[in-house]
């Protein structure tokens, strides 16, 4: 099941508040939560609940261990096995076929490649259960006691199966201890719509552009052409990902759960440095301090260990070479702005520092997109003008203008100029902004619920980008 679907909308969670709220009791709240949890997530292939539980199940079993024998061999050894445990069923499930296909291919070997289909979010909570672990380990949270308690924070449906990463330090309290006021209520619902609206009105259009343009018949494509494909999907994949963020932020906030942002208005960004603090934070950080810090960070072998991170964030977006190198191509900006021009980048204007970004970031997700090495190189030739394609074709000028008012929508939002319209209108109605702001949001939740509902009347099944990474 996704957010993005009339049966969400209007049955399975107005029924999930509806059960929610019957009760005060926050033992019986969380167990609503959980039973629906599992059935979000068993909608689709109810076996992969099984492997959630049993992955559930062995961490509660290991913070146990951890909490009880800390500072001793059994607790390092507790930790040691988590790790192995949760990276050997990750390895398992989504990188096992990639390993033995590069070997029969590089050994000429004709050994069965293992063709198991991904379990939606395990990239997501296996991040979340290892993070729970490895705190506990260092002493940061105290072991969850009850394990009923220490599923419903790994399974909640919010964020279960595309992010944000959420640690089990952010939440802990809430498991236990959480009120819902009316105006928590109200702002998770307004921010549930707004993320509802990218995702519907926004990223869905704009990936019908990116696959009219990047899977078609790539000898008739223009220059042109292909970077309006490439700018189409780098439009739908921040709507796409930053609207299932809002969304389970949104959700989140309604149960009563504070959830941290996961985007930052990433397409403001001066320089790649900036990007990656306004991108996808939640998998950043969990890098940062899990995998960079721990290799020595910025004290020792710096550079190799951005490397590192790199090739690793890439490889967790996918078992496949574009998307290592993805990651490695924004790595190498990172090494490149940290050793040599990040400190003159930014003395320049920053519209110099802009554009530099968005160039980086379109050509980016062009290397994400193809997992097609050979079709990727075509594209990239074609979109700067190495194929001796036209530069311009009618097709893009009439798409461009019978869209114009859209596409002028979706440059808005990408940037933080609504932030900037709030403020202004704070700073403008003083102590009445609060009540003006709400009376506002009820016409225009409506209004956006509406839009999405005829969007998605009669449109096929549109799975978030991210589910299956």
């Amino acid at each position: 099941m996704i957010f993005a679907n009339l049966l969400f909308l209007y049955l399975f969670l107005p029924l999930n508040l509806l059960l929610y709220f019957l009760f005060k009791s926050v033992v019986y709240r969380n167990i609503v939560l959980i039973v629906f949890s599992f059935l979000f997530y068993a909608w689709g292939e109810p076996v992969w609940f099984l492997l959630l539980l049993f992955t559930a199940m062995i961490d509660y079993v290991h913070g146990q261990l951890i909490g009880r024998y800390r500072g001793t061999w059994i607790a390092h050894a507790a930790l040691i096995s988590s790790l192995v445990v949760n990276l050997g069923i990750l390895v398992t499930f989504k990188y096992s076929g990639f390993f033995i296909g590069n070997l029969n291919a590089i050994f000429g070997t004709a050994l069965p490649v293992p063709t198991f289909s991904l379990p939606i979010g395990i990239s997501f909570y296996t991040f979340q259960t290892i993070s729970y672990v490895v705190d506990v380990y260092h002493g940061e949270v105290e072991p969850q006691d009850n394990p009923f308690w220490y599923l419903l924070y790994l399974s909640m449906y919010h964020q279960l199966v595309a992010g944000p990463v959420v640690r089990y330090a952010d939440i802990n309290r809430e498991i236990c201890g959480r009120r819902v006021s009316a105006a928590e209520f109200s702002e998770g619902l307004s921010r549930f719509m707004f993320g509802l609206a990218k995702k519907v009105l926004i990223a869905n259009v704009a990936g019908e552009f990116a696959i009219e343009y990047m899977e078609g018949n790539l000898a008739r494509l223009s220059v042109g052409g292909a970077w309006f494909g490439a700018i189409m999907f780098s439009l739908q994949i921040y709507y796409d990902f930053s609207g299932y963020s809002d969304m389970a932020i949104g959700l989140g906030r309604i149960f009563g759960f504070h959830y941290k942002e996961n985007f930052n208005y990433p397409y403001a960004a001066t320089s790649v440095t900036d990007f990656w603090r306004r991108w996808h934070i939640s998998l950043g950080s969990f890098f940062r301090d899990y995998v960079y810090i721990p290799l020595g960070g910025n004290r020792r072998h710096q550079y190799f260990n951005l490397v590192i991170v790199w090739f690793l964030t890439g490889f967790w977006h996918g078992a496949s070479w574009n998307f290592i190198l993805w990651g490695l191509y924004f790595g190498l900006f990172l090494l490149l702005e940290k050793r040599f021009f990040l400190h003159k980048l930014e003395q320049l204007p920053r519209a110099v520092g802009h554009i530099y970004l968005l160039f980086v970031a379109v050509v980016s997700w062009v290397i994400f997109y193809f997992t097609d090495l050979g079709r990727l190189g075509t594209y990239l030739k074609i979109m700067f003008g190495l194929s001796g394609r036209p530069i311009w074709d009618s097709r893009i000028g009439v798409v461009v203008m019978n869209n114009i008012f859209w596409m002028l929508i979706a440059l808005v939002f990408c940037m933080p100029l609504v932030r900037l319209f709030q403020r202004f209108v704070a700073q403008g109605l003083g102590d009445k902004q609060v009540l003006v702001l709400r009376c506002c949001q009820v016409p225009l939740n409506f209004t956006l619920l509406l839009l999405c509902t005829a969007k998605l009347v009669g449109q096929s099944y549109n799975p978030f980008l991210y589910y299956r990474f």
